[in-house]
């Protein structure tokens, strides 16, 4: 339209020029070429701006895109930072449970530590003690070692029973009689009586049928004796038969099966400190 306009009052500018002015026909030709040239520069002009407003468009559309995506991508850096504020508080708050829980691990360790190591200087004192108290019956076939925290008295059966007998004769109750003089000052130790016998089978002995008979018998008469004749309390001591089933040594030579038979007393400290701690 507004090419058509421009062609029309360059038309009539030249008509206006040719009715009062008479041109040479040089003149004139240029006058049509300068509006043919105008013509197609106006041209050129509209489609330039017609291109540019469709890039303009092209660029609004791209930039209302842009900036929801804008809006979106600050839409979700919130929801990010949100999460992270919640998750560093919440880490805070872990690692401040988690601390604590490792200062209670701690002085737990410390006070079971420091439980085994009473226990420990009791046990090598309590072996100290008795091994003094039963020197003198070393020699006959007691010893005193220590084993997993607990102190074992070790007596041959030969030092406490004839054979094949569950009385207990005069050395051993002097043996006895010397080991329940520590246990009576010593009432935070259990004592287990235990006995042992070689792997030869019983014969001819009445009422003991077997090997495990005689031995449950023989740790049943150093508990009586302990109880009833030592007065040690009889709610620390218990008493077991091992049999055969426990020796010292492997082996059927007459020195491997008197190693064997024994009466083992297991002596260990009371731990209630440490098993309430640990339950």
């Amino acid at each position: 339209m507004k090419k058509l306009n421009i062609a029309i009052l360059l038309t009539v500018l030249i008509g206006s020029f040719s009715s009062c002015i008479v041109l040479s026909p040089k003149k004139y030709n240029a006058l049509l070429a300068q509006r043919d040239s105008l013509s197609l520069g106006w041209e050129a002009a509209q489609l330039k701006i017609e291109s540019l407003e469709d890039e303009i468009k092209r660029l609004q559309g791209d930039t209302t895109r842009i900036n929801a995506r804008i809006a979106e991508l600050q839409e979700k850096l919130q929801g990010l930072d949100a999460n992270y504020a919640s998750l560093r508080s919440n880490s805070s708050t872990e690692i401040n449970k988690l601390s604590d829980d490792l200062k209670k691990r701690e002085a737990r360790l410390n006070e079971v530590e420091d439980i085994l190591r009473k226990r420990d200087e009791a046990t090598n004192a309590l072996k100290n003690k008795l091994q003094k108290a039963l020197l003198g019956f070393q020699q006959s076939g007691l010893s005193v070692d220590i084993r997993d925290g607990k102190v074992y008295v070790s007596l041959t059966d030969k030092l406490l029973f004839g054979t094949g007998s569950i009385i207990i004769d005069e050395k051993g109750k002097q043996a006895l009689q010397e080991l329940a003089t520590v246990l009576k000052t010593q009432p935070e130790i259990n004592i287990s009586v235990e006995g042992h016998t070689d792997n030869q089978r019983v014969l001819n002995l009445g009422q003991i049928k077997d090997n495990w008979d005689l031995s449950v018998l023989r740790a049943t008469s150093v508990v009586r004796y302990l109880t009833d004749v030592e007065k040690v309390e009889n709610n620390r001591i218990t008493a077991t038969g091992k049999g055969e089933h426990q020796p010292i040594a492997a082996g059927s030579t007459p020195e491997i099966r008197s190693r064997n038979r024994r009466i083992e007393i297991v002596l260990s400290p009371k731990l209630d400190e440490l098993y309430n701690l640990i339950k």
